[in-house]
C-alpha cells in the first residue's frame, strides 16, 4: 500500500526541521573556522622556523649531549593522537583512525608495544579497549591555548628521559582546505638531525651562529621543540574539524533540499492520483445511478 498524503507531508516537514539544523550547524562551524584558521595559518611559520634551528643545532652535537637526542632501540613506542571530541564532521575522525590503525598494526608485527596519549573523545573511544592509553585529554579543544600543549608536553617528556618508552609519534589531520585534511604522523622524539652536510648545503642558506654554547641552548630549545610541534597539531585539529563538520553540514544541507523536492514531487503526484481516484468514484456513480433510473 502506497504512502498516504499525511505521511508525506510529516517527511516533509520534518526534512525541512532538519534543513535549518544543517544549515545553523554550518554556519556556527564557518565561524568557529575563521578563528581557528588564522591561529593555524600564523603559527604554522613558527613551528617551521623552530624546527629549522632544531635540526641545524642536532647536527652540530652528539646523541649523548641531551637524553631527547638518545637513539635506542625501539622497544616501546607513544603515539599523540588528536581527533575531536563531536562527530558530524564526515570522514575528518576515521581517516586519522585508520592511519594509526595501520601504524600500530606495522609495529605490533615488528615486536614493539605501542602505547596512546589520546587528546579528543572519538580517538579515545576507538582505542581505549585495544591498545593502553596512557592518558586522555576530553573536552579541550573548543578552548585552548599552549598551556594545553604544556601539559601534554609533560607526559612525554619526562617519561622519554626516564626511559620508560623509545621513540614518541604525533598523529593528527594536518588542515589543506575546507574539505581536505590530511592524515600525518610524525616522529617528535628522538629529534634527529635532519640537516644538511656543509656539501649538500644550497646557496644563500642560513648559517647559524650560537650563543651559548649549542648543549645549553639544546637544553631550552628541545622541550619547547616538542611543546611547539604538539601545540601545531591542536592548531590543525582544531581547524581541520571545523572545516570537515562545515563541509559535512553543506552536504546534508544540499542533500536535505533534495529529499525536499522529491517529497513535494511525491506528495503532488499522490495528491493527483487521490483526486483522480475520486473524479472516477464520482462518474462510476453517476453512471450507476443513470442506469438505475
Amino acid at each position: 500500500m502506497g504512502e498516504s498524503l499525511r505521511d508525506i507531508k510529516r517527511k516533509a516537514k520534518a526534512v525541512e526541521k532538519t534543513k535549518q539544523i544543517t544549515r545553523a550547524m554550518n554556519m556556527v562551524a564557518a565561524s568557529k573556522l575563521k578563528n581557528a584558521q588564522l591561529r593555524m595559518e600564523n603559527f604554522r611559520p613558527y613551528a617551521q622556523k623552530i624546527t629549522e634551528v632544531l635540526n641545524s643545532l642536532a647536527s652540530r652535537v652528539s646523541g649523548s649531549t641531551n637524553p631527547l637526542l638518545a637513539v635506542r632501540e625501539p622497544q616501546k613506542i607513544r603515539l599523540i593522537i588528536m581527533t575531536s571530541d563531536r562527530g558530524l564532521c564526515g570522514g575528518f575522525n576515521s581517516n586519522i583512525i585508520k592511519s594509526v590503525e595501520g601504524f600500530i598494526r606495522q609495529r605490533t608485527a615488528q615486536g614493539q608495544e605501542v602505547s596512546l596519549i589520546c587528546v579528543g573523545k572519538k580517538g579515545r573511544d576507538v582505542f581505549r579497549k585495544k591498545v593502553p592509553v596512557i592518558s586522555q585529554f576530553i573536552e579541550v579543544l573548543g578552548s585552548f591555548n599552549i598551556s594545553l600543549a604544556s601539559k601534554i608536553g609533560e607526559e612525554v617528556l619526562g617519561p622519554f628521559s626516564k626511559e620508560e618508552y623509545d621513540e614518541l609519534y604525533i598523529a593528527y589531520n594536518e588542515f589543506r582546505s575546507i574539505a581536505s585534511q590530511k592524515p600525518v604522523i610524525t616522529r617528535l622524539l628522538p629529534v634527529s638531525a635532519e640537516g644538511e652536510t656543509p656539501q649538500e648545503v644550497p646557496e644563500g642558506a642560513v648559517e647559524y651562529v650560537y650563543e651559548p654554547s649549542e648543549e645549553e641552548l639544546l637544553a631550552q630549545i628541545l622541550p619547547m621543540y616538542v611543546r611547539v610541534l604538539i601545540f601545531r597539531g591542536l592548531l590543525e585539529t582544531s581547524a581541520g574539524e571545523h572545516g570537515a563538520r562545515m563541509a559535512a553540514m553543506d552536504n546534508a544541507t544540499k542533500n536535505c533540499e533534495e529529499m525536499r523536492q522529491t517529497l513535494t514531487l511525491r506528495f503532488n503526484k499522490a495528491r493527483q492520483a487521490a483526486i483522480t481516484t475520486e473524479l472516477m468514484d464520482i462518474v462510476g456513480g453517476a453512471e450507476a445511478l443513470t442506469k438505475a433510473g
